[in-house]
């Protein structure tokens, strides 16, 4: 089964999360989101296989979202449009698999999700 990385290569977890899937040998689609921005069709699919909101992936440390979104009020919509505009918001790394998605922090979850299939 094809496992997807939303993968920064900057990003020390990301490259971990990177290594725990390929020393599992795990089928794997490098999702470099930094290079190729997340659509609004992919990000919303993304949050609901996370169960989650689109908070809970915005990097809030990140200088953009301190400079422009900190303390502000967003619908759904308009903070998956953030993340579209400024995908250096978005949290990493992201693992899919199947009908499953995790965020690998710590990257150990990586693990876990391909021990459950």
């Amino acid at each position: 089964m094809k496992t997807i990385i939303y993968h920064n290569n900057r990003c020390s977890k990301s490259r971990e999360g990177l290594c725990i899937l390929e020393d599992l040998g795990a089928d794997v689609e490098i999702r470099d989101y930094l290079l190729v921005p997340p659509t609004y069709e992919e990000l919303d699919g993304l949050l609901k296989l996370l169960k989650a909101k689109p908070l809970d992936i915005i990097r809030q440390k990140e200088e953009i979202f301190i400079e422009k979104y900190a303390g502000k009020t967003r619908t759904r919509k308009q903070w998956i449009q953030a993340m579209m505009k400024y995908p250096i918001l978005i949290e990493r790394p992201i693992v899919v698999r199947g009908d499953q998605a995790i965020v690998g922090r710590p990257p150990i979850l990586i693990k876990e999700l391909l021990d459950k299939k």
